[in-house]
């Protein structure tokens, strides 16, 4: 009997949907997320002698690190299909020293989106582990344990005990630290603003509001008396429009989600918290049964910062909106969007896996959690290649380098009609320093 090839994967969803589009000559199971990790009681980091990693098996996994065991040994090729990022590479990493499985027999695949093009043709493209991905996830791990093993018996004794810290909890305290000694050290400031209601007169009526800014420049108003001279001065003065100048103003849609922006959408519109949003997005990435489709991953992998998107996700967009929506709502060349420096780009933006699947065709077959994100994500993959929105827009009147402030008496042309107007004051204080984030 030939031997089968074994596929390991994180997840029993992700196990699921890859398994159907392997076929028979393929096992896929999970590991259940990392099956060795550095003990819990204590360091096990040997500081003394090159940072010598002390893991373990993670109690309660011994039955899986079992059947994986088995599993490898009677197969001919293991491939290590863990999440494409460094968390994942070390899984695979750790995998491969549990399991004993020997080098010639050992290979790496990612899957950036979970459809049945992406998988077969990523383990028809194998690759050997990155150590260097590795290593970063264990310096990271290392740092853990180093920072938090000296900060939290800390926390312990000062604040109480069952409290944690480490290399990020560390760096965000400081900087509130810093941020509240700002505060303290911030002398108040008193500061006024002065607006006036106007209503206009017949036959243009009706009334608006205009704010003080200053005569060739702005002016700061910082007392009560500076106000009382400036009401003083157009006092008698009556308000004229001297002009009302518009701009056509472009608005360009924003680029396609990342990890953070993700996160921040789903929070501001969806009222889902950033471990909420990541729990159903990898749901949506991992695969859902869809009706008439099978088992189908809806979005790209969901940690990433880079704006990039592949070629075939382009052509597609390209192709869906033009056959949906017509030529006005494509520009003719693709939008691109420039990745942030120092960002890693190592996986696409997070997009719809299939743009032909839209959330109303699908809807049935999502949780309502599911849906409301997978739309998000779908609206926003397409919203970036329509032309800019156009929009009318008043500016600033008059310009900054035209002189402005209390007015002189106006000419009598109708085009140009006087106001009556109101004096409203307000008085404020800054209790504390403007924030920098």
């Amino acid at each position: 009997m030939a031997k089968s090839n074994l596929v390991i994967v994180e997840s029993p969803a992700k196990a699921k949907t890859i398994g159907k589009y392997l076929g028979p000559g393929y096992e896929v199971k999970a590991s259940m997320g990392h099956v060795r990790d550095l003990p819990k009681s204590k360091l096990g980091v040997d500081v003394e002698h090159g940072f010598e990693l002390n893991y373990q098996p993670i109690k309660g996994k011994e039955e899986v690190i079992d059947e994986l065991k088995k599993s490898a040994k009677k197969s001919e090729k293991v491939f290590l299909a863990t999440d494409p990022d460094r968390e994942g590479e070390a899984i695979s990493w750790h995998l491969k020293e549990m399991l004993g499985i020997p080098d010639d027999k050992t290979y790496r695949v990612t899957f950036n989106e979970i459809t049945k093009k992406v998988v077969n043709d990523s383990i028809a493209h194998p690759r050997a582990i990155d150590m260097d991905l590795v290593n970063a996830q264990q310096a990271r791990r290392v740092l853990d344990r180093i920072v938090g093993y000296q900060i939290s018996p800390l926390l312990w004794k000062k604040i109480r005990r069952g409290l944690s810290a480490g290399r990020v909890q560390s760096v965000a305290t400081r900087l509130v630290c810093e941020r509240e000694a700002d505060i303290k050290a911030f002398v108040p400031q008193e500061y006024w603003s002065l607006d006036a209601d106007l209503s206009r007169i017949a036959p243009n009526l009706g009334q608006f509001k205009a704010s003080f800014y200053g005569r060739e420049k702005k002016v700061e108003l910082n007392s009560e008396a500076e106000v009382n001279a400036v009401m003083e001065a157009v006092k008698n003065a009556p308000f004229a429009v001297t002009g009302v100048k518009r701009q056509d103003k472009q608005r360009n849609p924003a680029p396609p989600f990342i990890t953070s922006t993700l996160q921040q959408e789903a929070s501001r519109k969806l009222n889902m918290t950033p471990r909420r949003t990541m729990s159903i997005a990898q749901q949506l990435y991992e695969g859902v049964d869809i009706e008439g489709e099978g088992t189908v991953g809806l979005i790209t992998y969901m940690r990433t910062d880079s704006l990039r998107l592949s070629d075939e996700a382009t052509a597609a967009a390209k192709e869906f909106i033009l056959s949906r929506y017509g030529a006005d709502y494509y520009p003719g060349k693709a939008r691109v969007y420039k990745t942030k420096s120092g960002a890693q780009d190592a996986h696409e933006a997070i997009r719809p896996s299939n743009v032909n699947l839209t959330p109303e065709d699908i809807k049935k077959s999502l949780t309502a959690e599911q849906y409301k994100l997978y739309k998000l994500i779908w609206s926003r993959f397409l919203a970036r290649w329509p032309p800019p929105c156009t929009t009318a827009c008043p500016s600033r009147w008059p310009p900054r380098d035209t002189p402005s402030g209390p007015p002189t008496r106006p000419s009598s042309s109708p085009a140009t009609p006087p106001c009556t107007w109101r004096g409203r004051t307000r008085r404020r204080r800054r209790s504390s320093p403007p924030c920098p984030i």
